[in-house]
């Protein structure tokens, strides 16, 4: 029999479940901000269900935001004072998993602005790549205006919206549904 012939298709590998272990090993990677840095200081809560409702307890959730000025770490005079603009966390039993940070700022480049929103990267088993969405907080006067929010059907927007927490303050919950109903919405990056 010649080589070709005994090779066969293999399946297609996940990210997961195991990817997270090194990347997400340090717990203050969940701090964004540190509490001298300027701005609202909150608490992001990020839950993660499949589309059976069940929480997935090994994703790993990667933020990037912009600061409390609307700045991202990369541009002249923002990063500092204790803020980073990243965080990692891997998702606990309960499939959630808290970033400490402060709201962020509206985004502007030329004319346009962007409502205050955080960018998430999101990987999980199961998955062939990572998938991204964004969170914005529920009830800020720029979400009408906000252009990349303006491209997701109205009756869709509900998905990438973080409320407060009614128990906590200062806590923002948000829920990433992979699948079913009330799934968030994803971008293809």
């Amino acid at each position: 029999m010649s080589d070709t012939a005994r090779r066969i298709a293999t399946s297609s590998q996940t990210v997961g479940p195991f990817f997270h272990f090194g990347l997400a090993a340090d717990p203050g990677l969940g701090r964004i901000a540190a509490p001298d840095a300027a701005g609202i200081h909150i608490q992001l809560r990020i839950r993660v269900l499949d589309g059976e409702g069940v929480p997935v307890p090994d994703a790993l959730i990667e933020v990037y935001q912009a600061d409390a000025d609307g700045d991202f770490p990369q541009q002249a005079g923002a990063g500092k004072h204790g803020f980073s603009g990243f965080g990692r966390l891997a998702t606990n039993a309960d499939g959630m998993c808290t970033f400490a940070t402060i709201k962020p700022g509206a985004v502007r480049s030329g004319a346009v602005e962007q409502a205050p929103h955080v960018n998430v990267c999101f990987l999980s088993r199961g998955l062939l790549r990572q998938i991204y969405t964004r969170i914005y907080f529920e009830g800020d006067a720029g979400l009408t205006t906000d252009p990349i929010l303006g491209i997701v059907p109205p009756e869709r927007r509900a998905t990438l919206m973080a409320r407060p927490s009614p128990a906590e303050a200062a806590t923002w919950d948000f829920v990433i549904h992979l699948q079913g109903e009330d799934e968030t919405v994803f971008f293809d990056l």
